[in-house]
């Protein structure tokens, strides 16, 4: 395992991989310390994470392995389906995953997504449009979307 720390707007993140997989991005509310060596797929992964913190990158185009269940992958899944920009309620998402009542247990797996912003849990609000949940903290979900919509 091989992790790099680095700056961003919103403060200091690491990033890890695993072989030749990217597995977790740990976001500013979550501080760890570098470990083994900054490998190309590391360098690649920390370019275009701030890229998109430019408003220069839509879409990442990098080998991703995020670690749990066969439903936490399903609805993780499903997140990256969600397009830079736009948002989905956890309803919605519920039912793209075929789990039409289990909203709960999607905002669940949200909120255990080993790669934010890769796969885009930011993306996800309450029925009513309303911001709800978010690992890294409201602040930084609601500055996420306003980057996106303000770089479309």
């Amino acid at each position: 395992m091989d992790r790099v720390l680095f700056d961003t707007p919103v403060g200091p993140m690491a990033l890890e991989c695993e072989g030749e997989c990217l597995t977790a991005l740990y976001l500013p509310c979550r501080p760890v310390e570098a470990a083994g060596a900054e490998t190309p797929l590391l360098a690649r992964g920390r370019a275009q994470l701030l890229e998109y913190f430019q408003g220069k990158r839509r879409v990442f185009d990098l080998p991703l392995a995020p670690q749990g269940t066969p439903f936490q992958r399903r609805v993780w899944s499903s997140l990256a389906e969600i397009p830079y920009g736009a948002t989905i309620s956890y309803k919605e998402l519920a039912r793209r995953v075929d789990r039409p009542k289990g909203f709960q247990a999607v905002g669940q797996a949200n909120g255990r997504n080993p790669l934010p912003i890769f796969l885009p849990c930011h993306r996800v609000v309450g029925a009513d449009g309303s911001l709800t949940g978010y690992a890294g903290g409201l602040e930084l979900k609601q500055f996420l979307l306003e980057l996106e919509r303000n770089n479309p």
